[in-house]
Order: structure tokens, then sequence, then C-alpha cells
């Protein structure tokens, strides 16, 4: 007689179609902390061009074009045929492009869904420009409509921001839990890469732009506010490593790259980073700069490389936003500094670096993503126990 098979691990969809399927949320977070807990793993997404391999978790591309070409439409498609053939037991749902046919797909079937608010949608759309007119304000209120729709039939709403919960009238309280887009280590580190210690006066000076490239987040006041700092320290440079969506923008900033190509390294750009090489970067260099716009759609959520810079404990320096400022100066972790205006005394910001005793208790465990992964197997558990009427959990 055979002996009785061993029963299969819930598998768990988690979707977008412009995030890539090694998205640092969707993968290493969300993905990595679920494959864990012994759940089965499909993350879809646009396709990434060095696909990471973990165990227990499958990657499936919808997505390779541009994003306004007719491959975001094919995109829907792909995601319907990942549902009907996979027949996960939850789906996440990263974007709020892929909330009709989530909602569609559990009306059918009776399987339940999370849906990860990743940014306020509406308001971004109603505030960067992107969009002009009767449109913006049309997409605005449809994206608005259709993120009430899934709050009401999710089993829970996920935040990437604490804000959110302030911002979104339409958050169901009991089924709201925040998940902060903190640091999360790749597999087998127990700790972030230490930065190098602030260099003495003559000695190289490394600074780090990270993240998301574009005028909103401040990378050409980064390039203007390393320029003058050169005047006080010959010997600095500026890092950008990062994606670039905006054409216009990182044309301007390719000419830039070239023009200062002594002092100024350019990686990425017109295609995404790897996650991993943006860690090792954080490792490389002295200095961290966050020098984002203020901005309706960002100045009151905390930018995610300001967790990995806490967690790996590399000096920062901000522009003077109280939120950001009080986790700052919580941890001493590095100074404000306002990008937008000329700076005015190059050396003696030098020699307040050099003087400065950062992180005197060590990188900052609580900005880690251990924090907040036992919230998302909670969240999980809780969604297939009600689907089921009893408590599911992974074989």
């Amino acid at each position: 007689m055979l002996p009785p098979s061993r029963p299969v691990a819930p598998l768990i969809l988690l979707a977008s179609v412009l995030k890539p399927t090694d998205d640092t949320r969707m993968y290493e977070k969300f993905g990595r902390t679920l494959a864990g807990g012994g759940y089965g793993v499909i993350v879809a997404g646009r396709a990434s061009q060095r696909p990471p391999a973990s165990i227990g978790i499958e990657q499936f591309p919808l997505f390779g074009g541009t994003r306004l070409s007719l491959a975001r439409l094919r995109a829907q498609w792909r995601f319907w045929q990942l549902l009907y053939r996979e027949k996960p037991a939850l789906v996440v749902a990263h974007a709020p492009e892929l909330l009709p046919l989530t909602l569609l797909w559990h009306r059918f079937t009776g399987k339940p869904f999370l849906y990860d608010v990743r940014e306020n949608y509406a308001l971004n759309i109603r505030t960067q420009q992107v969009y002009r007119g009767l449109l913006r304000r049309v997409l605005a209120a449809g994206v608005t409509w259709m993120e009430r729709q899934a709050a009401r039939r999710a089993a829970a709403v996920l935040l990437a921001e604490r804000s959110y919960a302030d911002e979104l009238p339409w958050l169901p309280p009991r089924r709201t839990v925040v998940l902060e887009n903190k640091y999360a280590p790749p597999p087998g580190a127990a700790t972030s890469p230490a930065p190098p210690a602030m260099p003495q006066a003559g000695q190289p000076l490394r600074l780090l732009f990270s993240g998301t490239i574009s005028a909103l987040t401040g990378v050409f006041d980064a390039i203007a506010f390393a320029e003058q700092l050169r005047t006080a320290w010959p010997q600095l440079t500026l890092t950008i490593i990062g994606y670039c969506q905006q054409p216009a923008e990182l044309a301007r900033l390719q000419q830039l790259a070239a023009a200062h190509a002594d002092w100024l390294h350019l990686r990425g750009g017109a295609e995404p980073v790897p996650h991993a090489a943006i860690v090792a970067e954080i490792g490389r260099h002295h200095l961290g700069l966050l020098p984002y716009r203020e901005h309706p759609s960002s100045w009151r959520c905390l930018p995610t490389k300001l967790y990995e810079y806490l967690a790996a404990g590399l000096p920062v320096l901000i522009p003077p936003n109280p939120l950001w400022a009080a986790e700052v100066q919580h941890y001493a972790a590095g100074l404000v500094v306002d990008f937008r205006q000329p700076l005015p005394q190059p050396a003696a910001l030098m020699a307040q670096l050099r003087s400065a005793h950062f992180y005197p208790q060590g990188p900052v465990a609580a900005a880690r993503w251990d924090s907040e992964a036992p919230r998302l197997l909670t969240a999980v558990r809780q969604a297939l126990a009600a689907s089921t009427g009893a408590a599911t959990a992974p074989p």
C-alpha cells in the first residue's frame, strides 16, 4: 500500500503589471516570507532581465512592453489565463488595474484576495501632472471607485504606508493591515552590509542616490548639491543607481553624467536595476542622499530607501520633512539639508559630517522587514481560514 500523499501547500499568486517579477516588495518581501512560511508562491509582473532563483517561488511575466503599449492590455488576458490555469487559493493584487479581473475571479470561485495599496494612486493621478484635464479627473475617479469595490470584498487591505490610513476614507478599519516597506536583506545575509566610515579630508567621499530616478525624487537637486559640495571636497563622487521612467529626464541625466564623468556615475537609468546591486552600493558608500521635492504624493510617506539606509547604518542627508527628520534624529542617522537652496558654506557642512557620531546604537533593527513579516503571514492565514471555514495553514 502506498503511503498517504503529503498535502499540497496552498498556492498564493502575487501580481502586478508594471512592477517586475523580482520587485522588492512582491518578490523579496511578500514572496520570500510566504515561501518561507510553507506556501507555494507565483510572482507575476513585468518581465525581469535577471530573475532570481528562490526555492518555492515561480515567476511569470505578464508584461514586457512600454507603459502605454498594447502589451499592457494583453497583460490582462495573460493574468486571467494564469488565474484559470493555476487556480490559486489566494490572490494578492499589487496594482489597481488588476482589481477588475481579481474581483471577477473572486465572484466566480469564491477564492479570497488581498489588495496591496503601494501608493495613493488617485492622489498621484491628480497631482503628478502625468495626465491632463478631464482625463486626469476621470482616471482618478475611476481608480477610487474600483478601490472602493475591492475594499468591500477583500479579505484584507494592506498598506505600504501608515499615512494611507488617514488619506483613504474607503478603507475597512477592521481589515486594514499596515506593512511598511522596510528593508529585507538578501537570502543568507545576517545583517546589511556595513558602509565604510566617514573619510578624512583628502580621501574620496562617495555619495549615493538610489531607487526611483526622477525630478520629483530630487535627482537633479542631488547632482547640483554634490557639485557644490565638491568645492569643499574635490575628491567627492556621486553614484546614481536606479530606473528612470521619463525619457526626457533620462536624456538630461545621461547628458549630465557624460559632462561630469570624472565624478558623476550613472548605473541603470534606462532599465531597472536588480535590488541586490543597490544593496551592494549601499555598502560601498559613505553618505545617502534623499533630496525629494515636497509633493502631496510622497511627503507623508517614508521612502523605502530610507529604511534601507537606516538598516545598513548609512548616514543620510534628508530635506526638511518633519516625519523623516523625526526618524533620522531618533537614531542619530544623519542631517537635514535644504537641497533646493544654494549651499551657503560647503566647508562647514563637511566639517559637521566629519565630526558627527552617527548611529551610536548601530544599524536600526526596526527598519528591517522582520518586524512586518508576521503580520503578512497572519493576514494570509486569516484569509484562507475564512474561505474554507477552518484554519488553513501550509502542511
